[in-house]
């Protein structure tokens, strides 16, 4: 797969080292170099950059830029170059504009440092892309000083690049849900009702007839007497028994189920290459040893 390689300018270090590990992370199969010192002109040799392109360059860094160059596969080119533009790559092309205004040219330069810069055209491997301040190029140079034959570059001495491996790790959380209520509540409701019941009475009733017949011999008609007699009547009595006739039981229960949760996740890879070696070649991940302490 072809290689393209993406040279952008940035205003500090930091910002341009935040761009290198989003590239590894977001887009991946990304070797990127961060430069920092203009006083190092093969620097600019292993990014391949050279003419006006280079003396552009090495002006933003005398003026304190930083350069980023990354070397991504062409398919991922767009996304690389979305990543670099995200993390605050300035806009070369405006930047250069404003030094001519102010009187900045190469050949100012060139008398002021005693180089002379190449003007020869560009070739289709150091063409310079039109977009922002990405200049963009189908070569395959990485990372420092001086240009292999193998198209890569190497470290000079006393100097380090790194290139992060990462890995995703699933988390699985819980939240709990709720999916409706029950309520049970008790009133009291009033209802008429009557029943049938007899009732018993007894009345007194004194009548006056007139009569016209002897009195009887012997009979003492002239004794005093008393009679009595008690009016009686039945009423209705009420009485109120409470029963239970019907329970409502409402309870809870809870129960545990296992599910299986998908998900995808991402980890980078580092392929090494070693021809001290003939033949030996290793792509792999690093060990987290952290989950296997007898590793």
């Amino acid at each position: 797969m072809n290689n393209r390689t993406i040279t952008a300018v940035f205003d500090s270090a930091a910002e341009a080292e935040a761009a290198s590990r989003d590239l590894a992370t977001r887009v991946g199969g990304v070797r990127a170099a961060v430069f920092t010192s203009s006083s190092k002109p093969n620097e600019f040799d292993a990014i391949g950059v050279s003419g006006p392109d280079r003396g552009v360059l090495e002006e933003a860094m005398r003026r304190g830029s930083v350069v980023l160059s990354a070397t991504v596969p062409a398919d991922r080119f767009e996304a690389a170059a979305d990543v670099i533009e995200a993390s605050g790559a300035v806009d070369l092309d405006s930047r250069e504009a404003d030094w001519r205004e102010g009187g900045w040219s190469e050949n100012n330069v060139a008398e002021h440092t005693g180089v002379v810069s190449e003007t020869a055209p560009a070739t289709p491997q150091q063409a310079t892309m039109g977009r922002a301040d990405l200049a963009a190029n189908a070569g395959t140079p990485t990372a420092a000083t001086t240009t292999t034959g193998s198209g890569a570059t190497g470290l000079s001495a006393g100097r380090e690049e790194s290139i992060p491996i990462v890995e995703e790790r699933l988390r699985v959380g819980k939240r709990e849900t709720s999916h409706g209520r029950v309520r049970i509540r008790s009133y009291v409701v009033e209802t008429p009702v009557e029943e049938q019941v007899s009732l018993h009475q007894e009345h007194v009733q004194v009548d006056r007839r007139p009569v016209d017949r002897p009195v009887a011999a012997g009979a003492d008609a002239f004794r005093e007497r008393t009679i009595e007699a008690t009016e009686t009547s039945e009423e209705a009595v009420i009485a109120k028994e409470a029963r239970v006739k019907e329970e409502v039981v409402i309870r809870k229960t809870a129960d545990d189920e296992t599910r299986t949760v998908r998900d995808t996740v991402r980890h980078t890879e580092v392929e090494v290459e070693d021809d001290r070696n003939a033949g030996t070649r290793s792509v792999g991940t690093t060990t987290d040893t952290s989950r296997n302490p007898n590793r």
